[in-house]
């Protein structure tokens, strides 16, 4: 079994059976309360905004390039708010080793609005490709959601993401994570880490593509795209030309 494909297995199939399971996905963790002084409140009424005084005031991001034989995909990288997983992905950029691989996956979901689902690229679990496992950064503590747009880390259990990731066509909040859940595969969810900015027309036209009903292993059997999608490069935006 290829560790790669492992984005949404037990975690999230429990909410596919039924059509009205989107709206039972768990809401996001609530948020501890702070102790209100005249400043905070004062503050809380009022955003902030960037500014060149307060450039810190927005979270730090990272463009990069997905440029594949259907078009290309920019992302916005959360380095600041999910520093060590986009850290990982910019490295395998960096290093040259997406280029080169494939879409090989997509997932149709039935309710929702659509399209629904995500398509799946990376490194498969190449040897020659594959950099170290990284530590998990859980939703809960990123603030990155699963939204439609998301990239997001595939798995098998926290602390094994290596090469491969997906980008979600809709909204999937069943993917953060939900710490006072019960179920411990629920509980540290996936690692959201960027969101697409441009090219969503793209990730459409991939998750569009043929399906081969043979191809897949278990319950991923019929989700693997007949002809996957290659990926040419990914680099950084300011270096998509080299």
């Amino acid at each position: 079994m290829i560790k790669a494909l492992a984005l949404l297995p037990a975690l999230f199939l429990a909410s596919i059976p039924v059509p009205a399971a989107a709206q039972d996905t768990p809401p996001a963790a609530p948020q501890a309360q702070e102790m209100t002084t005249p400043a905070t409140a004062a503050a809380q009424a009022e955003p902030i905004a960037p500014t060149a005084a307060n450039p810190a005031a927005e979270p730090a991001t990272e463009l990069v390039a997905i440029t594949t034989t259907m078009g290309t995909i920019t992302l916005a990288l959360e380095v600041e708010r999910a520093p060590v997983t986009a850290a990982n992905f910019l490295r395998y950029a960096d290093e040259k080793r997406f280029d080169d691989t494939v879409f090989y996956r997509a997932m149709h979901l039935k309710w929702g609005e659509q399209p629904n689902g995500l398509i799946q690229g990376g490194a498969q679990n190449d040897p020659a490709r594959l950099l170290p496992p990284i530590p998990h950064e859980p939703t809960n503590e990123t603030g990155v959601k699963h939204t439609k747009g998301a990239i997001s880390m595939a798995m098998l259990e926290p602390g094994s993401a290596t090469g491969d990731w997906s980008i979600l066509l809709g909204d999937m909040y069943g993917l953060d994570a939900d710490p006072d859940n019960e179920d411990p595969a629920r509980r540290a969810g996936y690692a959201a880490f960027g969101h697409v900015v441009s090219g969503m027309e793209v990730v459409e036209a991939i998750w569009n593509a043929p399906i081969d009903p043979e191809k897949g292993e278990g319950w991923m059997k019929g989700q693997m795209l007949a002809e996957p999608v290659k990926i040419l490069s990914v680099r950084r935006v300011e270096t998509a030309a080299e």
